[in-house]
């Protein structure tokens, strides 16, 4: 069987190259995406990042990322978005000011909660996720397995049949892995959480 090839969009963010390391070392191809025009070849596609909101959405806009995404979206063919990059596939996010995100799986990003008795912001550290259905992402994952997280922000979905999974962070319970049909996020980064972590992107590739 032909190696499965996985499309990452190159829109500036960093942590690219963990990202193809982790689908490579699971046996994927990696095509690096620089041209929004790129995108209507992807099968499977991925959307890294990390740092702000309002960067991200400005430079996948000012590369025409924004709507090709949505149109791949919109064809039906997996999309992943991965800790920025799931955020990113929300309404609107709320770092320094508001600004409208892919508009992809209905919802919002706001920030960590600062009051957390013995928590930092930024969220460092490894976190279990409670699997809230039974989705294809989670395929041989035992629920509440830990995974890496690196974030200041969260996403807040509209509606309940999106979250697939969910993280505490003190008393706050927030939504760490949402799916909508094709489309897909996970705020923590699998590419980092090591086997557990592999076996997600393992499952992201069998999706059809």
């Amino acid at each position: 069987m032909s190696a499965k090839t996985i499309h990452i969009i190159d829109y500036g963010s960093s942590n690219l190259l963990s990202i193809a390391r982790a689908f490579e070392h699971i046996g994927a191809k990696v095509v690096m995406v620089q041209k929004a025009s790129d995108i209507s070849n992807a099968g499977h596609l991925v959307l890294p990042g990390v740092g702000a909101f309002p960067d991200g959405m400005e430079a996948l806009v000012n590369a025409g990322f924004d709507k090709a995404i949505q149109q791949h979206a919109t064809a039906g063919k997996p999309l992943l978005g991965i800790c920025l990059g799931m955020q990113l596939l929300l309404d609107i996010g709320t770092e320094m000011h508001e600004v409208k995100g892919l508009e992809l799986i209905p919802g919002k990003v706001l920030a960590l909660p600062k009051d957390q008795a013995h928590l930092k912001v930024p969220n460092i550290n490894w976190h279990p996720v409670s699997q809230l259905s039974d989705h294809p992402l989670f395929n041989s994952i035992p629920n509440n397995e830990m995974f890496y997280f690196v974030h200041s922000y969260y996403a807040q979905t509209n509606f309940t049949e999106n979250n697939i999974g969910q993280t505490a962070f003190g008393s706050l319970m927030f939504i760490s892995v949402i799916a909508k049909n094709n489309i897909m996020g996970t705020q923590f980064h699998p590419e980092k959480s090591g086997e557990m972590g592999l076996q997600l992107l393992r499952n992201f590739i069998r999706l059809t």
